[in-house]
């Protein structure tokens, strides 16, 4: 695998020089301080905005977000855990929400993820802080296997978006991965792809001292991924 410093300077030459890309990159920085001190029913929200994105355009449920609170109780797990069958049956047909009704169960399986979690960990700000970063690709297994419709994209996509410092295998990424060497499968998706992935990024982070999410956007600023 070459050097990380290849495709930092790659990443500038294709952003206007490196004050460009730092600029970049200042907007986007981990705080596990602020994920430590999250609020269970603001990850649950966030899960819940991961999860409603997937397959739909974001603004049209940024714009209903207001409902999405109010339908799902402020998304308060501890609610949510008793609520009863006929509150999921009804917000199938709430206004208020996109009424998927997977995407609508999922909030009542992924409600008692995060009460598990938080009875375990304190809280669940706190579990996902302290997860060790070397080890992202367990968690995202832990996400896929005890949540709902947090596997994939999705999962990666919930972690950057609560604050941890983490990757994500966007087609960009993956394409410079496999240009800096790394044997990834055609669709990069498979197990040992994602033991590839983390151990790339476990190497680079040594070598540059970089946080994951930089690595991460500066990859993906360097290359673009035939499509």
């Amino acid at each position: 695998m070459i050097s990380f410093e290849g495709i930092r300077q790659r990443a500038e030459e294709r952003k206007g020089g490196a004050a460009a890309l730092q600029a970049m990159l200042e907007k986007h920085q981990p705080d596990h301080q602020r994920l430590r001190a999250m609020s269970d029913d603001r990850i649950l929200a966030d899960m819940t905005r991961r999860v409603f994105y997937s397959g739909f355009v974001q603004k049209v449920i940024d714009a209903k977000w207001p409902g999405f609170e109010a339908a799902f109780s402020g998304f308060d797990p501890a609610a949510l855990n008793i609520a009863p069958d006929d509150y999921w049956h009804e917000l199938t047909s709430d206004e208020r929400i996109i009424r998927n009704g997977a995407k609508i169960m999922s909030v009542r399986a992924n409600a008692a993820l995060v009460r598990e979690l938080a009875r375990e960990h304190g809280s669940v700000g706190a579990f996902f802080a302290d997860w060790p970063r070397e080890d992202q690709i367990g968690l995202l297994e832990l996400l896929s296997k005890r949540g709902s419709r947090l596997g994939g994209m999705t999962g990666q996509y919930f972690l950057r978006g609560i604050g941890r410092d983490s990757f994500v295998a966007t087609l960009d990424v993956l394409a410079c991965l496999r240009s800096a060497g790394v044997p990834l499968s055609s669709s990069g998706t498979t197990k040992k792809d994602q033991q590839l992935i983390q151990q790339a990024f476990n190497d680079w982070a040594s070598e540059t001292g970089l946080s994951f999410i930089h690595l991460s956007r500066i990859s993906a600023y360097s290359i673009d991924a035939a499509r």
